[in-house]
Parts: structure tokens; sequence; C-alpha cells
């Protein structure tokens, strides 16, 4: 993978271990070379992926929409700022940037972005990895709903296991790497139609 997109809060949290994992993501894909494709703020996790990578030489493509360039108080320091309309905008380009999706900790703005790549490979899309890094537990109950709705019979188990999850950075990459898409499922049939 030449670039990931990482999707995370442009808030700090309450635990310091979310920023501490956020610098140490832009740290270690800037050692291996990987672009980050992210969301432009300075403020936040956000800004500390953008830091770990900037400070060790990594490249950093921001890209925000022009409401949001005061309120999440962009980084001046990006290697490329792209400014664009709409928030479904910023995550198509965003898309178009990258080869696979990282979610870090976050806020709605994070669940949506994460839900709404997660449901363009379930739809065949596109054939990016997925991962979760899941900093302190903070997504353990994204895990329990998946299962819930494979339980339920609402998503297909093959696209549920396609979401990588996992606490630490470098198995995530190195799962990442290894992905295999899979095929996409014919989820409407004649019980359902």
């Amino acid at each position: 993978m030449q670039s990931i997109t990482v999707f995370c809060g442009a808030s700090e949290g309450y635990n310091e271990v979310y920023r501490e994992v956020a610098y140490s993501i832009g740290s270690m894909l800037a050692a291996k070379g990987i672009a980050i494709v992210y969301g432009a703020a300075r403020t936040g996790i956000m800004g500390a992926v953008a830091e770990g990578a900037l400070q060790n030489g990594g490249k950093v493509t921001g890209v925000i929409p022009h409401f949001l360039v005061h309120k999440e108080l962009v980084h001046n320091g990006l290697t490329e700022l792209i400014t664009v309309d709409t928030m479904h905008e910023r995550k198509m380009h965003m898309h178009r940037l990258s080869e696979g999706i990282i979610a870090l900790p976050g806020g709605w703005g994070t669940m949506e972005e994460l839900f709404e790549v997660l449901t363009w490979s379930q739809l065949g899309l596109h054939k990016y990895p997925i991962g979760v890094l899941n900093v302190n537990g903070y997504y353990d109950a994204l895990r329990v709903l998946c299962n819930n709705m494979v339980q339920e019979g609402f998503l297909d188990e093959c696209v549920a296991s396609s979401l990588i999850f996992t606490e630490d950075p470098e198995e995530l990459l190195q799962l990442m790497e290894q992905y295999t898409p899979p095929p996409v499922p014919t989820w409407l049939t004649e019980r359902t139609a």
C-alpha cells in the first residue's frame, strides 16, 4: 500500500493513550513510506496522526470542506491541503487518494466515515482493507454489534469478518497488507425480495 486514509477524532479524548497511539500510527506509516490521507485538522488525535508522520519525514494530505476550515483548525504544515465543498466530497476525495482505511477512536464523524466505506465495500464499490485499531478497547462494542448483526441475519459473515480488528498497530498494517476482499454477497433473494 502506498497510502492509507485515517479516520479519527478532532478531539483528544479523556485518555492520553489515544493521542500517543495516533502519533505512533503516523510515525509508523511514515517509516514504511506510506502516505497518510486524513481530515486536515491540527487538533485532537487527527493532529497527532499528522504530527507523527510529518515529524518522521512522512507525506500527509489533508482533505476538508470549506465550512470546517476554521472550526477544525486546519494543520498548516501538511504536504498537501485539499478543500472541497461538502462532507461527502471529502470522503470521496479521501477514498480516491488511498488504498486502505484505518479507523482510530472518534465520534459521530468517524463512525459515519467508517460505516460509509464499509457499505461501499459490501456493495463491491471498492476492495480496500478496512482496519479498526481497537485502542484501549474503544471498539469492543462495535465488534459485539457486528456479531449481533450476523446472528440476527442483517450482515453476512464474510462481510463482517472483512473488518479487521486488532489492538496492535504493526499487526493491523500486516493484516491489511495480507487482506483479500470477500466476494460481494447477494443479499436480495426470493426470501428477502
